[in-house]
């Protein structure tokens, strides 16, 4: 462009919370958002919430907070991430509706659970509880940028609700809690020396025999917590050793991943692992505490009635353990098959996205059985 010439103003995408909660999803995904890269979507966000009158707008960096300040007897959180893992190429987006489903980067993970967030904030001006709708940036990558993280040490009060629902992928069921994720390093030790005289040496990947071997020996057990049954994990994940085709190696570390109960604390895990591997240098290099469901109380035993939904446990980690961190019990319920989360071929029965927001409107919209009694 020439000097001197005004540049073209770019459009501004708008959000139509009147829309069906269908084609909000899709004009949600189609604006992209790759994690890092949330600020367009998360100012079409904010505009569009900061028109509804009944809500208090909030923003912290490309996260957006919207409350509603009716004075109820209990507030419920409804969180969800605007970030995606990153485009195909060539890019699964703009999205495409074929055959009933929604196809494209976002539909599972998760534009269609931040669409019924949005339904729900333009429809429930008068919620029977207080609602704070939460839209947060990189969850899809590494825990230190993580928007609910960063929340949660800049504006915690935010955060102070008796139960949260995070709107992630469960394709249409209701997961309860999740386990705790522990990864550690088993080392072993060894003497280099030339392959061709390996006698003047220790091979230190042999020496890890016998930590495979525990693993291929170990019975994991289940943890049942409020009903709901969490089948623990704990296997080899990654190997690394040697440093040339001729060389014994010298090193060898053996990278494990253990899948908690939430019953048992980070530290009881870390100390479980280290009895497993007793003998052996264990090195923690990760961790994070699972989430009970609490579905024993009122709040969540309300919300399970509302929905008429059965409850299964949450065998992966999701951000409801954020929320157990900060003492609000959460569960995970939302549309979209996990299995399709990631997916090239990404996408989601448009039914499960309306039938989504329909249970929980059924759910905030009818008397609260404690306030009743």
């Amino acid at each position: 462009m020439p000097a001197g010439m005004p540049s073209t103003p770019t459009t501004r995408r708008e959000l139509d919370l009147d829309s069906d909660v269908v084609s909000l999803t899709a004009a949600l995904c189609d604006i992209p958002s790759v994690s890092g890269a949330e600020g367009e979507l998360a100012d079409a966000v904010e505009r569009a919430l900061g028109r509804l009158p009944h809500l208090r707008v909030v923003r912290d960096g490309n996260t957006v907070v919207a409350r509603t300040e009716l004075g109820r007897p209990e507030r419920v959180v409804l969180a969800g991430h605007l970030d995606t893992v990153p485009l195909t190429d060539p890019p699964n987006l703009p999205t495409q509706r074929r055959a009933g489903e929604l196809w494209g980067r976002g539909t599972v993970d998760m534009k269609g659970g931040v669409a019924v967030q949005l339904r729900l904030a333009a429809e429930l001006a008068e919620p029977n509880r207080d609602l704070t709708y939460l839209f947060y940036d990189c969850e899809e990558v590494e825990a230190a940028r993580n928007g609910l993280a960063r929340l949660a040490r800049n504006a915690p009060e935010l955060l102070e609700a008796d139960f949260a629902v995070l709107l992630e992928p469960t394709d249409g069921g209701i997961e309860g809690g999740c386990k705790g994720t522990l990864r550690v390093e088993v080392a072993t030790v060894g003497v280099a020396a030339h392959s061709a005289r390996p006698w003047n040496g220790r091979n230190a990947i042999h020496a890890a025999a016998p930590v495979l071997q525990r693993l291929a020996d170990y019975q994991p057990r289940t943890a049942t917590v409020d009903g709901l049954d969490y089948h623990e994990a704990l296997n080899a994940v990654g190997i690394r050793g040697g440093i040339a085709g001729n060389v014994i190696p010298d090193a060898c570390v053996v990278t494990v991943n253990y899948r908690f109960g939430p019953d048992r604390t980070l530290a009881e895990a870390e100390e479980h692992v280290r009895t497993l591997f007793e003998g052996y240098a264990v090195t923690v290099t990760d961790g994070a505490e699972g989430a009970r469901p609490g579905l024993r109380l009122p709040t969540a035993r309300s919300f399970v009635e509302a929905l008429a939904l059965p409850v299964t446990a949450k065998q992966g980690w999701t951000d409801v353990a954020r929320f157990s961190a900060l003492g609000v019990p959460a569960v995970n319920f939302g549309p979209g098959d996990p299995n399709l989360a990631h997916h090239d071929e990404e996408r989601c029965p448009v039914e499960q996205v309306e039938q989504a927001e329909q249970s929980l409107l059924r759910w905030l919209r009818r008397a609260p059985a404690a306030a009743s009694t």
